[in-house]
């Protein structure tokens, strides 16, 4: 692994956080849940036939020992969650009975043992689609500024290079506020994970050589992402521009001769795209082509840490995303 992989892991080991993975029966999942425990990165709760969960566990000579597997259907627990979910959702014409149907879905489980406490962060995705890993943390653990919203960013990282790319996997066409907010939820990340917070906007155009609503969208938004920048966020210290091309926000010369005056100077280390088409091509390009890893997609932007998963991912993938979890909860 990667130094910045290992350096993400020993700092998880510090908070010994509490990460709960309802796709408990994947053998990936138990693999990775196997390395969590061995390693001391995490406290690991398995979802899912607790039966099927510990055969799989003794097959691969994993330890069940340190490794909590509960069976939402059949969990003492269940009807406290499915009465918590029910006051949050009873205005949204959810019934009682809904309710407990609801809490037995392991997703929604695990998101309700996050707020009930019972757990600081889940990771899924391996199996469900993301959009069964974010409705329930949109409906239970919530944005932590309404105004913001929920978003998200790959870590792309290769030998001592790490970049930040958002938005690559969640918000479709974000307008020019919506564009703007991403810009600063990435900064925030930026500094969370100690990595230089020079924030570059993309477009196909860098100061103005094109015209199209398509650059305008850009232009304004990294307008107000400035002033939100030299606002309430002015303790983020983050540098942003925009809108410049992909060669201008990461290479000091093009940047020189294409935008001289910009503050990046070529440097940009949080990469902001313009919808995601651009993000999410940009993203598995650099990946595929580049040989970088991609870690993510990861949510920014919730009061508490719930993390998706590529549904090709490897154990490997599994354990530094829980890592990253429980380094967001700490």
């Amino acid at each position: 692994m990667s130094k910045f992989v290992d350096d993400m892991i020993e700092k998880a080991k510090t908070g010994f956080k509490t990460i709960v993975l309802p796709e408990g029966e994947d053998d990936r999942v138990i693999d990775a849940a196997g390395v969590v425990v061995k390693e001391k990165i995490a406290k690991v709760i398995l979802l899912g036939n607790v039966d099927i969960i510990r055969s799989k566990m003794q097959a691969k000579a994993i330890s069940s020992d340190d490794i909590e597997v509960i069976n939402p259907e059949t969990s003492d627990k269940l009807q406290k969650y499915a009465d918590l979910f029910y006051e949050l959702r009873k205005e949204k014409g959810v019934t009682p009975e809904a309710a407990l149907e609801t809490a037995k879905k392991a997703n929604y489980f695990g998101t309700l043992m996050m707020k009930s406490g019972d757990a600081d962060g889940m990771v899924s995705g391996a199996v469900n689609s993301t959009a069964d890993t974010v409705r329930p943390a949109l409906q239970i653990i919530k944005s932590s500024r309404k105004d913001m919203g929920v978003s998200s960013f790959f870590f792309m990282n290769k030998e001592d290079k790490t970049f930040i790319f958002s938005d690559c996997g969640l918000v479709p066409n974000p307008n020019e506020q919506e564009l703007a907010n991403i810009a600063i939820q990435a900064a925030e990340t930026a500094v969370k994970f100690g990595i230089d917070p020079k924030v570059a906007l993309l477009s196909y155009s860098t100061y103005g050589s094109a015209k199209s609503d398509l650059v305008d969208k850009v232009q304004n938004a990294t307008k107000l992402a400035k002033a939100m920048a030299e606002g309430e966020f002015k303790h983020l210290n983050a540098i942003i521009d925009g809108e410049l091309q992909g060669d201008a926000a990461l290479v000091e010369k093009v940047a020189s001769m294409k935008a001289p005056q910009s503050p990046i100077k070529g440097q940009a280390k949080v990469l902001i795209f313009p919808d995601l088409n651009a993000g999410n091509i940009c993203y598995k390009l650099v990946q595929r082509l580049g040989g970088y890893d991609a870690f993510g997609p990861v949510l920014q932007g919730l009061k508490a840490p719930i993390n998706d998963l590529s549904r090709g991912c490897s154990a490997d993938d599994i354990v530094f995303t829980v890592a990253l979890t429980a380094v967001q909860a700490m």
